[in-house]
């Protein structure tokens, strides 16, 4: 059997740097398994380049993606004292697979989890789209047991558990090579539709005379509060402004459910308004309201990647325009504006709501991997995967399901 050998680099180096040493000195180890050569950065910005232009040809997801992960890192996991681990693997051939892990202290205890996992609605590698060829399961697991070996060598990247969630079981046409290591089902599921023709024909097909009639009364009562108008905002002062507009929403939405406000959790929000206006991350990123006169009926922001409009987060006013479905009229006017950009894939995202099954027409089953490094990790990953379970058992049995939400939004209601 091939052995990894490990070689530890120097956190600096002595001297004037030379040309192209930036990845070098972000990198906490190597390590080579059979043919490939993996080495792990700590700092994403140290190969930026080669994950930008790897990312343009491999299979995986927005979320996976330079320009999303940096951002999360910068706003959000510095504040949680995450350490990145971008685990960059390499063949003769070039780049072959890019896993953009992490290390987060949660308590008493260290995890191995995805980079920015907690924002993420699709984990995984990136993968060159030869990797399947090359690399089955039997080898993958080897080669991240050859990988987890060197990271437990270095104090600061050594973990009690491994926590690997909302992993598809494909990444673009590959299986996901994750899985091989085992996994259980996540809670929840992720719904996408498919794109054709114009924004007429793919309506048409997809909801029935009669819906399509109640959807015009309900625009008609719209319009006579004000003009009906998508607005996607071009400043970074107005993009800010909406998307602020769109989290008050949200957090009024949180509080009727009985859910913890999102964006009040360190970092969240500055996440997000980064992403939206920063000139590096626009290009991935979309934001627009659907406004009812002087009134933003409904926000949302979305994100678009390689053919791909992924529908990420979503608010919409509470007051008077609300009777009339502001939500499902944006709704429409995104996957129209969607079709106009030439994407071929409208991507609910996670989640089981009811209107997402109503437009989808592929579900997605997602996986998580949860295992135990050190006996103190056992102790976290015996009551979290019964958690795991529980929660899955409750939100796909719909009885259960809406009496919990029903006691969550009275709890929310009595704390409010």
């Amino acid at each position: 059997m091939a052995q990894a050998v490990h070689a530890r680099l120097k956190d600096s180096l002595d001297g004037a740097a030379a040309p192209g040493t930036e990845a070098v000195r972000a990198a906490a180890l190597e390590g080579v398994f059979e043919d490939i050569r993996f080495t792990v950065y700590e700092d994403p910005a140290a190969i930026a380049g080669e994950w930008r232009a790897f990312e343009r040809k491999a299979e995986g997801t927005v979320f996976q993606t330079y320009e999303w992960l940096a951002c999360w890192q910068r706003h959000v996991g510095q504040r949680q004292g995450v350490r990145p681990v971008i685990v960059f693997g390499r063949d003769t051939v070039g780049p072959l697979f890019l896993l953009p892990l992490s290390v987060r202290p949660v308590h008493f205890t260290r995890t191995l989890e995805w980079l920015g996992s907690d924002l993420c609605d699709f984990n995984g590698p990136l993968l060159a789209p030869r990797f399947a060829a090359y690399v089955n399961g039997a080898r993958f697991v080897a080669l991240w047991r050859a990988l987890t070996q060197g990271l437990q060598a270095e104090p600061r990247l050594q973990y009690d558990f491994v926590r690997l969630t909302k992993m598809a079981g494909e990444v673009g046409e590959q299986p996901n090579p994750l899985l091989a290591l085992g996994a259980t089902v996540h809670p929840s599921g992720a719904y996408l539709t498919h794109l054709s023709g114009s924004w007429d024909e793919f309506y048409a097909a997809k909801r029935s005379a009669s819906t399509r009639r109640r959807d015009r009364t309900k625009r008609k009562r719209l319009a006579e509060s004000g003009a009906v108008r998508l607005v996607t905002p071009e400043s970074n002062d107005e993009i800010t402004l909406t998307l602020d507009l769109l989290m008050m929403q949200k957090a009024r939405a949180f509080a009727r459910m009985g859910v913890a406000n999102l964006f009040a959790n360190p970092g969240y929000a500055d996440f997000y308004r980064a992403l939206a206006s920063d000139p590096a991350s626009r290009s991935i990123a979309h934001v627009s309201r659907l406004d009812v006169g002087a009134t933003a009926a409904a926000i949302n922001l979305g994100l678009m990647h390689r053919g791909r409009y992924y529908h990420l987060l979503a608010s919409y006013d509470d007051g008077e325009v609300s009777r009339f479905g502001p939500g499902m009229a944006h709704l429409h006017e995104l996957m129209r504006y969607a079709i106009e950009h030439d994407c071929d894939v409208f991507d609910f995202t996670i989640g089981d709501e009811d209107y997402k099954r109503d437009w989808s027409d592929t579900e997605l089953t997602l996986y998580d991997h949860v295992s135990a490094a050190t006996p103190r990790g056992a102790l976290v990953v015996l009551p979290l995967t019964g958690l795991q379970r529980l929660k899955r058992w409750i939100k796909q049995t719909p009885l259960l399901w809406r009496l919990a939400s029903k006691a969550r939004a009275l709890l929310g209601a009595l704390r409010r």
